[in-house]
């Protein structure tokens, strides 16, 4: 980031950043990151507690906007970064590329520091289309992370430029655990990518068990994405995916009539599913038991 100033004056080294006065003489990413921010990456927590009691503001950022709360987070280090919230640092602080503390969490699977941010505050939503959290947790397969999201309002289907949609994230990724659980939890299998759907970036990464996966919700084989191409036409010569795409014929009417009651009970109401007063062998059916 480079400072403005007048011709012919000398440079100023200082600039302010973020509220803060920062040292363009060091500003390479890793030139000025404070000791706080090396004893939070490290989970050293007597060591920042010391720092921070030496005076080191809990909110210090880089050049680039990372507080040490995001590398609490994104070493997954719980206590230090307990500690540095309740010692008041920003929960929502975003870096310069857009990621947040929660970001972090969920890109190292941290669960515990997921629900703590989530206690203190932090938005499930993102602003930055390559810094969503419930994008995150779904591609890199953090499933945990990804129900305490879903439990504080994150939206299932938000579909973002260039990422896709939370299940096509995960299903480009081959993040199974994660497709089960969206697809359960009420995902629409068909929200991908613009005309890509979940199963077009599956049959590309040749996940068979994702496919199938995504068949069984309802998943259209014969969809053209905007090249007029379907999954079955992606798939390659000879492939057990290929296989699974022919010898799936059209759905039986059993199975229309689930995917029929599901969306009529909407993902909200889907875990009412057992006051319909069923028999349980359907309920099952119905929630995929």
């Amino acid at each position: 980031m480079a400072a403005v100033r007048a011709v012919g004056s000398q440079p100023n080294p200082l600039h302010i950043y973020g509220g803060r006065t920062c040292n363009l003489l060091m500003a390479d990413w890793w030139s000025d990151r404070s000791p706080l921010h090396e004893a939070a990456s490290q989970g050293r927590l007597l060591l920042l507690r010391s720092l921070v009691a030496q005076g080191f503001h809990v909110d210090t950022l880089t050049m680039d906007g990372v507080s040490p709360l995001h590398e609490a987070c994104l070493g997954g280090h719980y206590h230090c970064a307990k500690f540095l919230l309740e010692s008041d640092a920003k929960a929502d602080a975003a870096s310069a590329d857009g990621a947040t503390p929660l970001f972090n969490s969920c890109r190292s699977g941290s669960a515990a520091c997921v629900g703590l941010l989530l206690q203190h505050g932090a938005s499930v939503h993102s602003t930055h289309q390559l810094a969503s959290p419930m994008h995150e947790a779904a591609k890199k397969d953090h499933r945990e992370c990804l129900e305490l999201l879903l439990a504080c309002g994150a939206q299932l289907d938000t579909e973002l430029p260039e990422v896709g949609s939370p299940l096509y994230s995960a299903c480009g990724a081959g993040a199974a655990s994660c497709v089960e659980m969206l697809l359960l939890a009420g995902a629409d299998v068909g929200v991908g990518c613009g005309r890509d759907s979940p199963l077009h970036a599956a049959v590309q990464r040749g996940d068979l068990g994702v496919v199938e996966l995504l068949l069984d919700f309802g998943a259209n084989a014969f969809y053209g994405n905007s090249e007029g191409r379907t999954p079955l036409d992606l798939s390659a010569p000879n492939s057990s995916v290929r296989f699974a795409l022919q010898r799936r014929g059209p759905y039986s009417l059993s199975q229309l009539c689930r995917f029929c009651i599901r969306k009529r009970l909407g993902r909200s109401r889907l875990h009412r599913a057992p006051s319909l007063s069923l028999p349980p062998r359907m309920q099952d059916f119905l929630l995929y038991n």
